[in-house]
């Protein structure tokens, strides 16, 4: 029963193709036979055997062939259409692994391909997403479950008070954490719908990354790590709420993946019209398939879950640099290792 509505919606197709083949033979043979008419009147001799009933029959019989053949050729000419409609419905029903092949002129292989090419970036995005709702629910988890496990301890009466202590501490960590990830859910929804940037001032990106590497001074000196940054004072113009998350998220990236003891370089330099902010790790390094998807939404390189994180933060990052009109690129460093580097317009009087 189902086949019904694809097989009406084909005729329909169809007739509305014979419909204009039949619009352009009905328009042809009444200039055709205007033309005949004019010439007759003005006393061509030779059209003097030509009478309205034989031009009316042949128009007549014209348009009947005409509309006959231009049905059948229909069926042929629509099939690209028909199979992309087709392939679209099932995409719709969420069966990215359509492909069609469309064979003909450049522009219905074009089409073919490009086709092709949606359906990839539609099954890429929603394996992304799927690896996100998996990954998200994990991180929400975890901390939810830690907070109510503890909390569950604290009402036990013999606890000491360095044990009240810890376990309230880990209690405001968790609920510190679960508060970043609304947070960068919420900014990145804000920023993904802006075009233009607003609050506009100059700002001292020294100076900002230099308060976020006290902030996330605790972070870093639980793994033992030093921290290299010795840079002039360097003004871009921008947000600075936004700009400040550019480095606190790159900042919080380069800790989470440095082994213990060893150093977290930053750099700020002035390149002709542009300032370069580069961040450089030792960690493992990204992967080839890392390096296609590292600033995609949802996206983590750690799926084993060994580091905490949610997949939104680079995202965030390259779309508040491409605001700023920079660009921002991640490189392996060595035999271990990554750099980010982020490059901005650099502020002029």
């Amino acid at each position: 029963m189902r086949e019904w509505p694809k097989r009406v919606k084909r005729l329909q197709l169809a007739l509305m193709f014979s419909g204009i083949v039949f619009a352009i033979i009905l328009t042809t043979m009444f200039i055709v036979f205007i033309g005949l008419v004019v010439l007759r009147e003005l006393g061509y001799d030779f059209l003097d055997e030509i009478t309205s009933v034989p031009v009316a029959n042949f128009a007549l019989a014209s348009l009947f062939i005409g509309t006959v053949l231009s049905l059948l050729a229909s069926r042929r000419t629509l099939q690209p259409i028909r199979t992309v409609a087709e392939a679209a419905d099932k995409i719709a029903g969420s069966d990215y692994s359509t492909r069609i092949h469309l064979h003909g002129p450049d522009e219905l292989v074009q089409l073919g391909e490009s086709f092709n090419h949606m359906a990839e970036e539609l099954s890429s995005v929603e394996m992304l997403r799927t690896d996100f709702v998996n990954n998200f629910s994990h991180e929400f988890k975890t901390p939810i479950v830690s907070m109510s496990g503890f909390a569950e301890i604290l009402k036990r009466e013999d606890l000491s008070s360095e044990e009240r202590n810890e376990y309230l501490d880990i209690i405001i960590s968790e609920s510190n954490r679960l508060t970043k990830l609304a947070s960068n859910v919420l900014l990145l929804s804000e920023v993904e719908n802006q075009t233009i940037l607003t609050d506009i001032e100059t700002v001292n990106i020294t100076e900002q990354i230099r308060k976020n590497v006290a902030l996330l001074e605790h972070r870093w000196r639980e793994k033992n790590l030093m921290i290299d940054f010795d840079s002039d004072e360097i003004f871009v113009e921008g947000n600075s709420e936004l700009l400040n998350h550019i480095w606190i998220n790159l900042l919080d990236n380069a800790i989470k993946f440095s082994p213990d003891h060893e150093i977290i370089s930053i750099a700020v330099t002035l390149s002709e019209e542009n300032v370069i902010v580069s961040f450089t790790d030792h960690g493992p390094g990204i992967t080839p398939e890392g390096q296609k998807h590292i600033f995609d939404r949802f996206y983590q390189e750690d799926r084993s879950h060994s580091t905490q994180g949610s997949g939104l933060g680079l995202s965030l990052v390259k779309k508040i640099v491409t605001l700023h009109g920079g660009t921002v690129r991640a490189e392996n460093t060595g035999w271990t290792g990554a750099t980010f580097f982020v490059v901005l317009p650099e502020y002029r009087k």
